[in-house]
């Protein structure tokens, strides 16, 4: 058998790239079916040639990690865009897409688009927020989709390892990717006046060499769950809190009404940001009143 990993999947076949380099379609064996597990992008496989083109996938490697949207797995690194305008900030959305990457061990960086389209209002938001979130320990760049040169920063993140590229739809993803390497070619939509948001344009999960390493362009988001996330778990993934909850006088502490909490006492002296707090309670709450699984 021939090892590899998939690194694109559509039409029923699982794109294997061997150790060679050299990419051969495969399809997965029954057996996957019957214990009900799918070959995704990402998953490290074994597979038996059947020609010098094609193969059947035998064996799948134990999961690093899974995302569910996209379906990609084995993900090192995130590389999550928000744009300034069209459609505007949110912070909100941003903390959903940092919960959901720190939930899975996955790094990530923010990079914050249409800079050039933005006014001097929304710039001066944005830089307030760009400062907040160094602060507590993220790194964020200014991505211009008008610019011709490629942020260097941001292209160091994504040598080595698998980046996987996360964000609402029509932010620019597509667009980075094609800025990074103009032989990608994917495809790019425009803004819906009507909804404030992209069209879906991505229609498949592949992973891109990108500067040494490997990279997913995905599907748009229209919405982020917790479903994998447990109350009692939330606030390890907001960084600035598990920082100050290791000091409460409980350790089950939630940080809402329990005595003698240090998030809040944080949050009082401003060490913990009054929005991000309020973020933290709103997704709190959405676990809370998840319906029970069984």
């Amino acid at each position: 058998m021939t090892k590899g990993r998939i690194v694109k999947a559509l039409s029923g076949f699982y794109y294997v790239q061997s150790e060679d380099g050299k990419i051969y379609a495969c399809k997965g064996r029954g057996l996957f079916r019957n214990k009900q597990i799918s070959p995704l992008v990402g998953d490290f496989v074994r597979f038996d040639k059947t020609n010098n083109e094609e193969g059947y996938i035998k064996e799948i490697a134990e999961r690093k990690n899974e995302l569910v949207r996209p379906p990609i797995v084995n993900v090192s690194k995130a590389l999550i865009v928000s744009s300034i305008t069209e459609p505007k900030f949110s912070a909100q959305l941003l903390d959903r897409f940092l919960v959901i990457v720190e939930s899975k061990g996955i790094k990530p960086m923010i990079a914050l688009t249409k800079k050039d389209l933005a006014s001097e209002a929304e710039l001066d938001l944005v830089a307030q927020y760009k400062a907040q979130y160094e602060r507590i320990g993220y790194e964020l760049v200014y991505f211009s989709l008008t610019e011709t040169e490629v942020n260097e920063r941001l292209l160091d993140f994504l040598k080595d390892d698998v980046t996987v590229i996360m964000g609402q739809s029509g932010v620019g993803k597509s667009t980075i990717l094609n800025k990074i390497n103009p032989q990608f070619n994917i495809e790019t939509g425009e803004i819906s006046q009507s909804l404030g948001r992209g069209r879906h344009t991505t229609r498949h999960v592949e992973l891109h060499q990108v500067n040494g390493g490997l990279v997913a362009d995905t599907p748009g988001f229209s919405s982020i769950d917790f479903d994998h996330i447990e109350a009692d778990s939330l606030g390890n993934y907001f960084i600035d809190i598990k920082k100050q909850a290791s000091y409460c006088k409980f350790r089950s502490c939630q940080h809402v009404k329990e005595p003698k909490c240090a998030v809040k006492a944080a949050l009082a002296s401003g060490d913990i940001n009054e929005e991000r707090y309020n973020h933290y309670l709103l997704f709190l709450q959405e676990i809370l009143s998840r319906k029970p699984r069984y």
